[in-house]
């Protein structure tokens, strides 16, 4: 947690830029004392638009156009602004990044600043807008309840990342012993990916962890419990992205060892035939160079030569191949 110091509430001096003059993306739900305002892919133009209508610091509002944030909790006199990442997939590069949510709560409004990539919360928001059912479930208990109910939906989309993960897990195993060559290619996918997830996870559970205290300023009820079973989700997922981090070492260790045994026995068996075929070899190369040897094929007796060296080299190799049997190197 960061708190910094001032008054945020001084006016700002905004510099005009081109976009001041375009209509802010901005949606709001209104219920009783507590307005929920979201802004999807928030540029200069709505943190302009905020800075005019509300008491939060430039640098917070220059937070939420970052893409190098850490997870935190900046707590002020007048609201609190969170920095929360939570894990997206990326088909084409097939691992999953961090997309940034910002938000800014306090007693009477809660704001979210997103890219639109988590489709749940979208979907929250629109449910609450659409529904006056949905809008009195997440909203009518103040504006803590619904930062708890905002985070606790991307918590649990985890999961559906984390089930994924497993997923793939699975088919890896089953590469591993299919002695399928891309193996270790999807070893190396997978370790990145888990290595990613566990990059977002783990400051996500500092920052929440630290949320339920800071938030008790705003709430109507005892939420505890509820942000309790917030983080008991965290941990399961730690629990399982360390598991899933062990296993994929495992699995890469086995590749490893299946591998080299794959190719200690191709060389084995291509070790045998070219030592089989060594004395073939000096046979054929004597009798191949350019000088007269009793038994020449020019000779009386060529073709009885000739059977005789055939049957000499495929004793020597059959003699040899029970010698290699004996001592169990084949």
């Amino acid at each position: 947690m960061v708190e910094k110091t001032g008054n945020p509430s001084l006016p700002i001096e905004i510099t005009p830029t081109e976009d001041t003059f375009k209509t802010p993306n901005i949606e709001t739900i209104v219920l009783g004392d507590l307005t929920w305002i979201n802004i999807e892919k928030p540029t200069r133009v709505e943190t302009e638009y905020l800075a005019k209508h509300f008491p939060f610091h430039q640098l917070d509002l220059d937070d939420t156009l970052s893409r190098v944030q850490r997870p935190k909790i900046d707590e002020y006199p007048d609201y609190l602004f969170i920095v929360l990442h939570f894990p997206v997939w990326q088909k084409e590069a097939q691992i999953a990044s961090a997309t940034q949510i910002s938000i800014f709560v306090s007693k009477n409004y809660v704001v979210t600043l997103h890219n639109g990539d988590i489709r749940q919360l979208r979907e929250l928001f629109q449910n609450c807008k659409a529904n006056e059912i949905n809008r009195q479930e997440n909203m009518t208990r103040g504006s803590a309840f619904l930062v708890y109910r905002i985070i606790d939906i991307l918590v649990d989309r985890c999961f559906i990342i984390l089930d994924r993960i497993l997923g793939w897990l699975d088919s890896v195993e089953n590469a591993v012993f299919d002695e399928n060559v891309e193996t270790a290619v999807e070893i190396a996918r997978l370790r990145r990916d888990i290595i990613a997830q566990r990059r977002i996870i783990w400051p996500l559970r500092t920052v929440i962890g630290e949320l339920a205290t800071k938030l008790h300023r705003y709430m109507t009820t005892d939420l505890d419990v509820y942000f309790g079973d917030v983080m008991d989700h965290l941990n399961k997922i730690w629990d399982t992205m360390d598991e899933c981090k062990e296993i994929v070492e495992i699995y890469k260790d086995t590749d490893y060892v299946l591998s080299n045994e794959r190719l200690g026995k191709i060389m084995r068996v291509l070790t045998v035939l070219s030592t089989v075929a060594i004395p073939a070899a000096i046979i054929s190369s004597i009798y191949g160079m350019n000088v007269r040897l009793p038994g020449d094929v020019d000779s009386p007796h060529g073709l009885k030569t000739l059977v005789v060296l055939g049957i000499i080299m495929l004793l020597s190799s059959v003699f040899m191949l029970v010698f290699f049997k004996r001592k169990r190197w084949i």
